[in-house]
């Protein structure tokens, strides 16, 4: 099976984090499954915060993701819920804060889709 990875572009929601403006507060996001690792997990990587050195992966359960685009779920770490008809939440806890992150919602459907081709791919020996 092959990993998928996807670039997005997001907005951070969160009062502390000050995105650059001009592009309208978007940052970059990259998606990945590897369904060899995981078959049911999916990562989030986040770019660092302000003066924070590195970036941040979230990993956390393909289903939350999926369930997310149409209800609010999950507990815990990561919590997902749709934001009008074209938008998705996705919400970040640490123990240092939470980052709220606001999704095109075509954008993680797109990257499901490729997921589950992914991983219904057969095995070739």
């Amino acid at each position: 099976m092959s990993v998928v990875e996807q670039y997005a572009r997001a907005r951070v929601l969160t009062d502390s984090d000050s995105p650059d403006e001009g592009d309208g507060g978007a940052i970059p996001v990259v998606l990945r499954y590897d369904p060899d690792r995981d078959p049911r997990s999916v990562c989030v990587g986040l770019p660092a915060r302000g003066r924070a050195p590195g970036s941040r992966e979230w990993v956390f359960s393909k289903a939350l993701l999926e369930q997310g685009l149409s209800t609010p779920t999950g507990t815990g770490e990561v919590r997902v819920w749709p934001c009008g008809r074209v938008q998705v939440v996705v919400e970040f806890h640490t123990l240092q804060g939470c980052s709220v992150v606001q999704f095109e919602s075509r954008a993680l459907i797109r990257f499901l889709r490729r997921t589950r081709a992914a991983a219904a791919r057969p095995v070739v020996h």
